[in-house]
């Protein structure tokens, strides 16, 4: 039988989980993630909710793999990263470190006016 390597990588903050197995080339993303064990070693995976990737690009999980690929499932974002810059950029517009106008950097020129 003709088997390929592959991981299924999921991290944590505090730590990070890569199990390698080797797996026919049938099989797609679901099937080796479930076989890999990995949702019972952590049971707040539900393949309904995370998503999943290869190599850092979001795959379906019916999608099939390639020898040497990386499987890896995500976490639930915490917060929205436009939120976090939006909130940044105000925060520093109020402190003075952006044009109020703009939102780019101040212009020394215009301050003397």
């Amino acid at each position: 039988m003709n088997l390929i390597q592959v991981e299924v990588v999921y991290a944590l903050p505090e730590r990070q989980t890569v199990l390698s197995l080797r797996v026919t080339p049938e099989q797609n993303v679901r099937q080796i993630i479930e076989q890999s064990g990995i949702l019972q070693q952590f049971p707040q995976i539900d393949l309904e909710q995370n998503m999943v990737g290869v190599f850092g690009r979001q795959v379906k999980l019916e999608q099939g793999v390639h020898d040497g690929d990386r499987i890896e499932i995500y976490r639930p974002l915490l917060a929205d990263p436009k939120d976090i810059r939006r909130r940044r950029a105000e925060q520093a517009k109020e402190e003075g470190r952006a044009d109020k106008v703009t939102g780019g950097r101040p212009d020394p020129q215009r301050s003397r006016k």
